[in-house]
């Protein structure tokens, strides 16, 4: 087998319908587009969202509640796994290269889990709780920032 030898299956080229070009072409006179209306006219755009004049999507669907612009997005984690897999501190560093984060998102430690050697952990938030049982077990909290 050489390339000049090599040819298309049959049927996988097909020549582009050239709309209105006559009545035998198979789309001719109104070229596909139906008779009279706004939308056989040159220049009509049809909006992206528009439903044929049914009530669309967006307004059928109920709308509750209130998204913060300044939500601040974490990587949760619990202690107790940490505490698990990760050997000596708890450092954002350690943490993206046991994978267990992409290093994009601030890091919050929460309560999940136990733990109970001292362990100096760092990260950009914590709950209460996972303050709580760190401080108990004897180690650290460092907020980064």
């Amino acid at each position: 087998m050489n390339l000049h030898t090599l040819s298309n299956t049959p049927g996988a080229k097909t020549r582009r319908m050239r709309v209105g070009r006559g009545e035998s072409s198979g789309k001719g006179r109104t070229a596909g587009k139906g008779n009279k209306g706004q939308m056989s006219r040159t220049g009509h755009k049809r909006k992206a969202h528009f439903e044929g004049g049914q009530m669309p999507l967006i307004r059928r669907v109920p709308k509750r509640g209130f998204t913060s612009p300044n939500r601040v997005a974490y990587d949760a984690l619990n202690i107790g796994e940490l505490a698990q897999s990760i050997k000596g501190d708890i450092t954002p560093e350690a943490l993206i290269k046991a994978g267990r984060v992409d290093g994009k998102l601030p890091i919050k430690i929460l309560s999940g889990g136990e733990i109970s050697e001292a362990r100096t952990v760092k990260a950009h938030a914590f709950s209460a709780a996972a303050r709580a049982k760190i401080e108990k077990a004897g180690g650290t909290c460092e907020i980064m920032l």
